[in-house]
């Protein structure tokens, strides 16, 4: 079971990181949690946070990463925008957990039934929440499998580009980041893509969408 104390973050590795995330999450998906004395950890971390992992989330209101992957108070770094959306105030929030606060892993965090994803597989553009199917669009454009019915009607269509959308924000990530890059080459962080089934609780990471090292295909651009 991994321990909180903050010393044992800094010889973490990044795939360590995501195995404590998946260990987490099936211990969510049972239905137990692992005991914490949350005011104690409150003690520990009132002066300094080392969050072991960002995760880049949508705002759904069942997708609460703290609680679907079973961790405590100062062990995740969240930022939660609806469709997961790496705009660039969440890579800056994203470089600055890995960069000053010492976190080893990135995760971008899709889920089924998106309601941002339906909403850009429908085309809408109105209002501030343009501003997020915008950086959907790519992701609908690059749906290449479903020749009918390319709505929020076509519950398939819909999970193809929730999946396309995760790669969209991490390719955001990458080509958006020198900071974060330069992490990626050292071997200092790793980046992932993960997809929360609402109906299930469980967590998938395909292996294709996981990246340590600067080499992998997923961000050859």
């Amino acid at each position: 079971m991994y321990k909180h104390p903050l010393k044992d973050r800094d010889k973490m590795s990044p795939q360590e990181a995501l195995a404590i995330l998946i260990e987490g999450n099936t211990r969510f998906t049972q239905n137990i949690s692992a005991h914490r004395d949350l005011l104690n950890v409150v003690n520990i971390i009132k002066d300094k946070q080392h969050p072991f992992a960002a995760i880049l989330s949508c705002s759904d209101s069942r997708t609460a990463t703290e609680l679907i992957f079973d961790q405590g108070l100062g062990d995740l770094f969240s930022v939660r925008l609806a469709g997961n959306i790496a705009s660039r105030k969440a890579i800056g929030s994203l470089e600055y957990s890995c960069k000053y606060l010492g976190s080893k892993l990135i995760v971008v965090l899709g889920h089924s039934n998106c309601g941002a994803v339906k909403a850009a597989c429908d085309g809408y553009s109105g209002g501030h929440i343009g501003e997020i199917t915008k950086m959907i669009f790519p992701a609908v454009e690059a749906e290449s499998a479903i020749k009918e019915n390319r709505d929020s009607s076509n519950a398939t269509f819909v999970s193809h580009v929730c999946d396309l959308n995760v790669k969209t924000q991490i390719d955001n990530i990458w080509n958006s980041s020198e900071i974060l890059r330069d992490l990626l080459n050292k071997g200092e962080i790793g980046i992932v893509g993960g997809i929360y089934d609402v109906g299930t609780a469980e967590v998938t990471f395909p292996q294709s969408y996981q990246i340590f090292s600067a080499d992998h295909p997923l961000v050859q651009n």
